[in-house]
């Protein structure tokens, strides 16, 4: 059974769907609080009178970067074990993360304009990806399918619960596609080579308008776009479990030494038993 929310949660969360859809050039973000008032600035920096209490000042600590930042945000999201697995060698992975982190992805789908997953998480695990642990919109769901392998069957060609684009690649025509469905649209990704699609499908989104993008899954599509260097920031969401073997998250070209490794600023919350390491791979 999950705890009792604390006093202001679900006031914070209100107040943070209000930031998702507020006009920074303006005025302040003011929520009031019961007692109290809430302010956030246009760089995420806030205030609170009376103090917040450590879980709802972390809620706001932890995804105010994803709504405040000038030029909007890429961020990918990865849930594993302590020794990195995100599954059993069976494929199983229902559920590593507990249901506090299950609903911190759920509020990063809420809070960004579009959710981006790869067309293998679609054919392997069918996911709605849909804002149902929390209150909040639906994002723009988006696949990337260059080679048009996904049928239309998969629900989110056919819930009709938010509108889904299928990047597909240049040799195919939208009507070789086999998933119709629900679409917003088919969109054709330019012709790029592996390293460059990452790069080619943010700048496709954000032509189109959507500025928060949340890069969910899988671990393949995460590990491209993390070493493309688009993502602005990278939340891990560690389990305090062993599973010893299976597939492992993240996977990058390998290096010899650690001075080549990648050490950004890492800021760590606590997601019930789970740990949110925040990355903040911008200033890396």
């Amino acid at each position: 059974m999950s705890s009792p929310a604390p006093p202001h949660a679900t006031t914070c969360w209100q107040a943070l769907l209000q930031a998702r859809d507020h006009d920074w050039s303006t005025v302040p973000l003011r929520v009031a609080l019961d007692p109290g008032r809430l302010t956030i600035q246009a760089d995420g920096r806030w205030q609170a009178e009376p103090s917040l209490n450590s879980p709802d000042a972390e809620l706001l600590d932890a995804l105010l970067p994803v709504l405040c930042a000038p030029e909007g945000c890429v961020i990918g999201q990865l849930g594993q074990s302590l020794d990195g697995r995100i599954a059993t060698p069976s494929g199983h992975s229902h559920y590593i993360n507990g249901l506090e982190a299950r609903a911190h992805l759920h509020r990063l789908r809420a809070l960004v304009d579009a959710v981006v997953v790869g067309a293998g998480t679609v054919a392997a695990d069918d996911p709605a990806l849909t804002v149902r642990h929390v209150e909040g919109p639906n994002p723009l769901r988006v696949v990337i399918d260059p080679r048009g392998r996904l049928a239309g069957h998969h629900r989110l060609f056919t819930d009709g619960q938010a509108p889904t684009r299928q990047l597909i690649g240049t040799t195919l025509s939208p009507e070789a596609c086999m998933a119709g469905g629900v679409h917003e649209r088919h969109a054709v990704l330019p012709d790029v080579g592996g390293s460059g699609l990452p790069g080619a499908v943010v700048a496709h989104l954000r032509e189109a308008g959507y500025r928060r993008i949340l890069i969910e899954g899988g671990s393949t599509t995460l590990s491209h776009f993390l070493e493309a260097g688009v993502l602005d920031r990278l939340h891990l969401l560690v389990a305090p479990l062993l599973i010893g073997s299976g597939k492992a998250g993240l996977s990058l070209t390998p290096i010899e030494t650690l001075e080549s490794a990648r050490r950004p600023p890492c800021r760590r919350f606590s997601l019930g038993g789970d740990t949110l390491f925040d990355l903040d791979l911008g200033t890396t």
